[in-house]
């Protein structure tokens, strides 16, 4: 059997060993402004979907079973296509 926790004498140490949960190296020094670039270097047009997209999913988060999320992005997409 594998511990997953070794005690010192001032504070708790916990190793996990069993269920480790390693990070990925891919992009490990990418900011804040690194994601947010695709945004902000949108077109405009494409920036106005983005930006009514997440008010949409915002309107929906006080729902337990968000319902017609999908219906409404389909919806967004083609007023702006329009």
């Amino acid at each position: 059997m594998v511990t997953a926790f070794s005690y010192s004498t001032s504070t708790t140490v916990v190793k996990p060993t069993l269920l480790a949960d390693k990070r990925s190296k891919y992009k490990a020094d990418a900011g804040l402004n690194d994601v947010q670039e695709p945004i902000t270097s949108a077109p405009p047009e494409v920036r106005q979907i983005i930006e009514r997209v997440l008010q949409a999913e915002k309107d929906k988060l006080y729902m337990k079973i968000p319902r017609s999320i999908n219906d409404d992005i389909l919806r967004i997409i083609k007023d702006a296509v329009q």
